[in-house]
């Protein structure tokens, strides 16, 4: 089977060679094969189209980087029109597209080693950060990438070889036969652990895997309206793959914490004011707790407990869209368990006046109790 051609030999540099020194290397060739100042000349022509496309991959970081790791650009078949086998070369995923005119599994496996796992982290906010939206930073713990290799997992210096049992893809497929017709099985390749890549020297630091344990963090914005439980997701921000894979995804969960004056309903706050009797008969103007500051509350005369007092748009506002709930305001209206001489005097006063039978006074309570025994 051939190999893919090796880029670093087109351009007549060496494998650790700059960004510049590819740059020049290419100019330079260029001049000398391009097909305007070799007219005719096929094999020419052909060096040309061959440092292009190597310059292409090199002048890359990203695809550089898989080259140099897995011999291959753009998935396991090659780069630029360069095939592992060249045009008489017929692989496995040739055969599911000889029989099945395709894959039945949805498309081929990119080339390459698997994405790192998502990261969950939760964070504590309070209503008022959720009333008005809120930028925190967020720390956690997770695989982060290797700053010895690189990611690569090799040592420095060296650098993977492409598996040669699952041609870098990383994924091993099989067809059997069986009574119903032919069965396809697929896993990971044991020979390079699904990577695509065998490391001969792994990295000292990381022992190959390309990434170590270490610290991460991330800013966050916290959107106004957002409720308590909810997840924010941050792509490719979660923990960093083996050898090079892609990161996975960071979940921030929202935790609200519990207010001592508000309890949310949607985007509704609802308070409790406390008001005394005569508050409630005689009505006051009362200041009253409000997320953005206090404010006025006026209780009309003859108010009764459990009455529910409406605050338009002083509420949590809408996630992601204009407006804001309402406050809530239940009235309790507290009755006094105990008396002075003159407060009860006063309210027995003002029970004769309107009428209302009431319970005698203590006094008067027990000479009723001693009467009755003589």
């Amino acid at each position: 089977m051939n190999t893919l051609p090796d880029f670093y030999a087109l351009l007549e540099v060496t494998r650790d060679a700059s960004d510049d020194d590819i740059k020049r290397s290419y100019r330079r060739l260029a001049r000398q094969f391009h097909p305007d100042a070799n007219a005719g000349d096929l094999a020419a022509e052909a060096r040309f189209k061959e440092i292009s496309v190597a310059y292409e991959t090199l002048s890359s970081p990203e695809k550089r980087r898989q080259y140099d790791m897995f011999g291959t650009v753009g998935g396991a078949g090659g780069a630029g029109g360069f095939g592992f086998g060249g045009p008489d070369s017929f692989g496995i995923n040739d055969l599911f597209d000889a029989f099945f005119g395709g894959d039945p599994f949805g498309g081929r496996r990119t080339a390459g080693p698997p994405a790192g796992h998502d990261v969950e982290v939760p964070v504590a906010v309070t209503l008022a950060d959720v009333a008005e939206g809120i930028t925190k930073t967020v720390e956690f713990q997770s695989p982060v990438e290797c700053t010895r290799c690189e990611g690569v997992g090799a040592e420095p210096g060296t650098y993977p070889t492409r598996c040669s049992v699952c041609e870098g893809v990383g994924e091993v497929r099989q067809i059997r036969r069986s009574l119903l017709g032919q069965v396809i099985t697929s896993g990971p390749c044991d020979a390079c652990r699904g990577a695509g890549s065998i490391v001969s020297s792994p990295c000292k630091n990381c022992h190959g895997e390309g990434r170590t344990q270490g610290a991460q963090t991330v800013e966050i914005d916290v959107p106004a309206g957002i409720g308590d439980g909810q997840r924010l997701r941050y792509s490719g921000r979660g923990a960093a793959g083996p050898r090079g894979g892609a990161p996975g995804d960071l979940y921030v969960r929202i935790d609200v914490e519990p207010h001592p004056t508000f309890e949310r309903h949607g985007d509704d706050l609802v308070a409790v004011q406390r008001v005394g009797y005569s508050q409630a008969v005689l009505g006051a103007h009362l200041p009253i707790e409000t997320l953005e500051g206090p404010e006025d509350l006026v209780i009309p005369p003859g108010t009764p407990s459990g009455r529910i007092f409406r605050l338009r748009n002083r509420g949590i506002p809408h996630l992601r869209q204009r407006g804001r709930g309402d406050l809530l305001v239940r009235v309790d209206v507290e009755v006094p368990e105990t008396l002075t001489a003159d407060e009860e005097a006063l309210l027995r006063q003002l029970a004769e006046l309107r009428g209302e039978e009431i319970a005698p006074t203590r006094d008067g309570f027990l000479n009723k109790i001693k009467s009755a025994f003589q």
